[in-house]
């Protein structure tokens, strides 16, 4: 026993059991969001309960079993319930999705076994996701163009007719973002250039004339395109559906508040599933409702991906030039100590510590004054004087810097002298060593750094909190205004998403299965983004791998 453990076999058998422990604890995290999240857009079953009130009438209740647990009956006698009769430790309580906001007070409500009566799933009950007011659980009764019912399948018409709504839905954001977000970009373009005269004494009567004149023709151009949007808006809102609450009485419900209707009881196993890619393809690709406890998620998706690129166009040539003067120009003196001290100690400070440089220094300092210089005819109101995507990706820049410049210096230093000392000895110069020679050689270091760089920018939520992330963009950082990408807006974040659903949300229990859906979703980005450097670097490595020899 003794030679085993002068061996090392023990400490051998130790370091493995611990990466294979972090590696299944890993990997059942990942599991364990995954699954919270993604059953999330599952069709669940709707369920008719007819349950005991508390003045003991009978009620009926619609809605999805959104959670069940086991509470002890001591601490239900304690919240006042009689109970008698009970023999059991514990009942099974119901956490049950109602929905119908607009006539129920609650969209979730707890259902104790006791109460419940009967428990059914009837084929014929619908459920409509709507733009506003969540989901609506009823029986469908007719469907109404105008106030003419309609004949035929109810069904096959009601959806059929939410297909027309949604085009016309497309129309409709099609023509603002394209052509009235056109005019409105035009529109605020001439008002700055009329004040950009009045600021530099050019505002003569022809000039003001001139902008005012091509003004108002956008604003006739503007009003028949408003006249084109209210017309397709009526055309969407002629439609309507009858349903049959849980109350007992008939909802008309407008179709141009529907985006779909299922009837998930009626469903087999392939439909589910299809409805599930359906589901989570909407997530991904759509923009979020309800103060972000409904819809899509895309434009957190775009802003995290973009805000990340962004961070690694700046920060990569900012890390590899000071790595690369540190290492091959700077003297080996204590400045120099120093330094490296210092950038080491850099990747130690708070993120919080960041933002806050970020939100005195890039916004108010550096911002202001690009404003004061280029803007003036937008002041008071700030273009880059404001939090944006380019303050956050130069916070993160400087954030991640020391990551880049450790790894950076430490790639350089694998490279043998005499490889530079050959080259220089050829005739080449030392700045056509370190671009043709050096820095090939040390470019899956700078990959490894931006890899690293990359997995903690993405994640990081307090320093864009000051200086870009807002809980709602209205429109993306990408548009067809020149100049297309627009660096100085607020754009939207995965981590703050998660953060904002998670903590700050009005229905938290709507929220919950969204956080698990983000944070999945978060985790799939970075690990997409690193993959993708990851495969740049081994490229890169296998391209140069004859420089070593």
């Amino acid at each position: 026993m003794g030679k085993w453990f002068k061996s090392g076999s023990p400490w051998i058998w130790m370091t493995g059991g611990a990466v294979s422990l972090s590696l299944v604890a890993v990997l059942g995290l990942l599991l364990l969001i995954g699954w919270r999240g993604l059953t999330y857009f599952w069709p669940h079953t709707i369920y008719e309960w007819q349950v005991t009130a508390a003045d003991g009438s009978r009620q009926t209740v619609i809605g999805e079993i959104h959670d069940r647990e086991q509470v002890p009956i001591a601490q239900l006698r304690g919240s006042g319930l009689a109970l008698e009769g009970v023999t059991t430790d514990s009942l099974t309580r119901y956490l049950v999705k109602t929905g119908n906001r607009e006539f129920v007070n609650l969209d979730f409500r707890w259902l104790l076994e006791t109460d419940i009566v009967s428990r059914t799933k009837p084929a014929e009950l619908a459920m409509l996701e709507r733009s506003n007011h969540g989901n609506f659980y009823g029986y469908v009764v007719r469907v109404l163009e105008g106030d003419s019912a309609v004949s035929g399948d109810v069904n096959a018409q009601l959806q059929q007719r939410i297909e027309r709504v949604l085009e016309l839905n497309k129309q409709m954001r099609s023509l603002q973002r394209s052509e009235i977000g056109g005019i409105n970009h035009e529109l605020e373009q001439l008002r700055l250039e009329e004040r950009r005269l009045e600021l530099d004494g050019e505002a003569t009567d022809e000039a003001i004339a001139a902008l005012r004149s091509e003004s108002e023709q956008l604003k006739s151009d503007y009003r028949q395109l408003e006249t084109e949007l209210f017309s397709l808006r009526d055309q969407a809102h002629r439609d309507s559906v009858v349903i049959r609450d849980m109350r007992g009485q008939e909802v008309t419900l407008s179709l141009g508040e529907v985006l779909d209707v299922t009837w998930p009881n009626d469903m087999s196993t392939a439909a589910k599933a299809l409805s599930w890619f359906s589901e989570v393809g909407k997530f991904i690709s759509g923009e979020p409702r309800e103060a972000n406890t409904e819809g899509g998620v895309f434009p957190a998706i775009f802003g995290t991906v973009f805000m990340v690129i962004l961070m690694a166009i700046i920060v990569t040539p900012l890390g590899v030039v000071a790595a690369i003067y540190l290492h091959e120009y700077a003297g080996k003196n204590n400045l120099t100590k120093v330094i490296r001290i210092a950038v080491i100690n850099l990747a130690g400070v708070p993120s919080i510590v960041y933002g806050v440089f970020g939100l005195g220094f890039f916004v108010y300092m550096l911002g202001g004054s690009i404003d004061k210089l280029f803007y003036p005819e937008s002041l008071p109101t700030p273009t880059f004087g404001s939090p944006g995507v380019l303050w956050s990706a130069l916070t993160l820049a400087i954030l991640t810097l020391p990551v880049v410049i450790v790894s950076t210096e430490e790639g350089l230093s694998r490279i043998p002298s005499a490889v530079r000392q050959g080259s220089l000895a050829l005739g080449a110069t030392k700045a056509e060593t370190l671009w043709r020679i050096v820095i090939p050689m040390a470019s899956p270091a700078i990959m490894t750094g931006l890899i690293l760089a990359i997995a903690r920018a993405a994640g990081e939520v307090a320093p864009l909190m000051l200086v870009g992330v807002v809980k709602l963009a209205p429109s993306l950082p990408l548009d067809g205004n020149f100049p297309y990408l627009h660096v100085d807006r607020k754009f939207m974040h995965l981590g703050f998403h998660i953060y904002d659903v998670g903590f700050q949300s009005p229905n938290v229990e709507a929220a919950r299965p969204l956080v698990y859906a983000t944070s999945f979703l978060l985790v799939t980005v970075i690990v997409g983004l690193n993959l993708t450097a990851i495969a740049i670097r081994n490229h890169l490595r296998e391209k140069f791998r004859s420089l070593e020899h």
